[in-house]
């Protein structure tokens, strides 16, 4: 019977590694190779680094308390989910243990516009009781700390960010049209 050689199985191995696909980025996951503190980011999204801090909405009467304005992010204290009337129930409302809520956007103008968000939660744009299908998805930077950014088309006017099931009990948002 013939044996292997020493070097075939581990250069077997590193090549077999290197062919399995990697795991996804978790979006509240500290990713390597980045400067602690330090956030690369493009111009455009420098807002991200100093966001202001408010309370998302458990009912839609309560949305004028919770308006998130356009370019501005937000550190934004989410509800437990049973404590939350959504204008529109959401695709993924979340268990009794998540936490989510609602903020108001107001669209300047027509046009496509990005929701982004540091952590994992369902994201859904409701306007005039009507889910808006988004148009586009993806990951931040790496290393800006944002983990979803999903593209949506908005007319003018005030529309509702639907956050739901959540695990964590705040999350980071920022809305900014789409050149």
């Amino acid at each position: 019977m013939a044996t292997a050689k020493p070097f075939v199985i581990p250069a077997l191995a590193t090549l077999l590694i290197g062919l399995a696909p990697s795991a996804p980025a978790r979006a509240d996951a500290p990713q390597a190779n980045c400067t602690p503190g330090k956030p690369a980011l493009p111009d455009d999204l420098r807002a991200w680094t100093s966001p202001t801090h408010f309370e998302a909405a458990g009912t839609v009467s309560a949305l004028d308390h919770a308006v998130l304005p356009p370019g501005q992010a937000a550190l934004v204290a989410l509800r437990p989910t049973p404590d939350v009337s959504y204008a529109l129930r959401p695709d993924e409302p979340g268990g009794t243990v998540s936490s989510g809520g609602m903020v108001a956007f107001d669209a300047p103008k027509a046009g496509t516009y990005r929701v982004m968000l540091n952590a994992r939660a369902w994201l859904d744009v409701v306007r005039d009781g009507t889910a808006i299908a988004s148009t586009h998805h993806e990951h931040g930077p790496a290393c800006s700390g944002i983990g979803k950014m999903v593209d949506f088309p908005l007319p003018a006017g005030r529309s509702v960010i639907q956050l739901s099931g959540s695990g964590q009990p705040e999350i980071e948002i920022m809305v900014m049209p789409v050149p």
